[in-house]
């Protein structure tokens, strides 16, 4: 196959930094929305956007079936268009109930890109890992500009803009999107079989066991941390930097900064083993959470960019499990599948951020988060080895050649 045209491939990039964006704006933006909407205290509005991460995760199921069924190139279609339309609405909303509804609204059509853009992207990459890692790269500046973009926004028009300015982008993404995406001869899941590429069922089930339990266990972190980011910024850094606008650019010049980590994440998962490097990152997340969980100021910021270095730099692994281990005519599905349950598990850590920092603050959260990364590590380490894999796939090979 030829490979992806750039300008329809950064659109794809593109895409991503929108999804992480949208689902972010929210966050950054909560304590002005709360005392518009009459509440005291942010982390009482907090739980009211759960809805979004909830759909992001249970709607990953239906996009992916679609995605290998239907097409990529129509669901992506409704990713733009659903996505930027549902922000419009939010920026409608005039009191928390609507805004929880306006903002499952997102998460649902949010819940497309995963499962449907990232296999679109991979399909034909000579170097998979390094094309999620730029990926991977691309979404988290969409959160470093969720920071920037939204606090200047806020500051500047006020916080219904945050909402509006994005979705008009997404929308004329969409039009962009439908010249530049060439229609599909046919659905992923009508394509030939590639059987030199598929594992035993037995193997393939341990790693998506493996992939979607550590996928949890690392968007708790991943959710807790950027969801929360914001705020605890500006509790640690309280009498040294206090304007929102100057918050949200520090905040998302540690985005950007850590966002390079997957670039070169997603290059050395071409090269190394995938396990060893995985567990490496996700122990060495331990020390700098216990560290941030002490510090003030401009030691709590360094943390926190080491932190969130390391948060980045594991999101590449699981996308690389499926491009490794699962032939392209159900990476849809399965990535559904593995989101749908990974992402409706973290996606609690939304409702729970604002109750949980009101009832013991920052530091015991940062503690428990250290345990979160323990506990992904130990699910890592049961992830078959390369040689592992390589035997079962050559062994299901040479069935398949003596069964013909």
């Amino acid at each position: 196959m030829r490979r992806m045209p750039r300008p329809l491939a950064l659109l794809l990039n593109v895409a991503h930094a929108l999804d992480h964006l949208f689902l972010l704006i929210f966050a950054t933006a909560v304590a002005t929305i709360a005392a518009e909407f009459g509440f005291a205290r942010w982390e009482d509005l907090m739980p009211f956007g759960v809805g979004a991460f909830v759909m992001f995760g249970l709607g990953s199921l239906p996009a992916g079936r679609l995605g290998d069924t239907w097409g990529r190139r129509q669901m992506m279609l409704v990713f733009f268009f659903g996505i930027g339309a549902s922000a419009l609405l939010v920026a409608l909303t005039r009191n928390a109930w609507q805004m929880a509804a306006a903002l499952t609204l997102v998460g649902a059509f949010s819940a497309i890109y995963h499962p449907v853009g990232i296999p679109m992207l991979v399909q034909r990459a000579k170097n998979p890992g390094a094309t999620i890692g730029i990926n991977g790269l691309a979404g988290n500046l969409g959160i470093a500009a969720a920071a920037i973009v939204t606090g200047f926004l806020v500051k500047w028009i006020g916080w219904r803009a945050a909402f509006v300015v994005p979705g008009v982008v997404a929308i004329a993404c969409g039009f962009l999107f439908m010249r530049l995406a060439p229609r599909e001869s046919e659905p992923p899941a009508a394509r030939k079989r590639n059987a030199g590429a598929e594992l035993p069922a037995a193997l393939l089930a341990r790693v998506f066991a493996v992939m979607t339990a550590a996928s949890a266990s690392g968007g708790l972190l991943f959710n807790l941390t950027t969801n929360g980011n914001s705020q605890l910024l500006a509790e640690r850094m309280r009498g040294i930097v206090e304007d929102p606008a100057t918050l949200g650019t520090l905040l998302a010049a540690v985005y950007a900064l850590a966002s390079l980590a997957q670039v070169v994440v997603g290059r050395l998962i071409d090269r190394l083993s995938l396990k060893r490097l995985y567990l490496t990152v996700v122990l060495a997340q331990v020390p700098l959470l216990l560290l941030a969980a002490q510090a003030q100021g401009w030691w709590l910021y360094a943390g926190l960019l080491g932190v969130m270095i390391l948060v980045f730099g594991a999101i590449p692994f699981t996308d690389a499990m499926i491009v490794r281990y699962v032939d392209d005519r159900m990476r849809s599905r399965v990535a559904g599948m593995r989101l749908s349950v990974s992402i409706g598990i973290s996606s609690l850590a939304v409702w729970l951020l604002g109750p949980a920092v009101k009832a013991a603050g920052f530091a015991t959260l940062l503690l428990v988060l250290a345990g979160v990364a323990l506990l992904t590590s130990a699910i890592v380490s049961w992830l078959p080895g390369d040689r592992a894999v390589a035997r079962a796939r050559a062994e299901a090979a040479a069935g398949a050649a003596a069964g013909e």
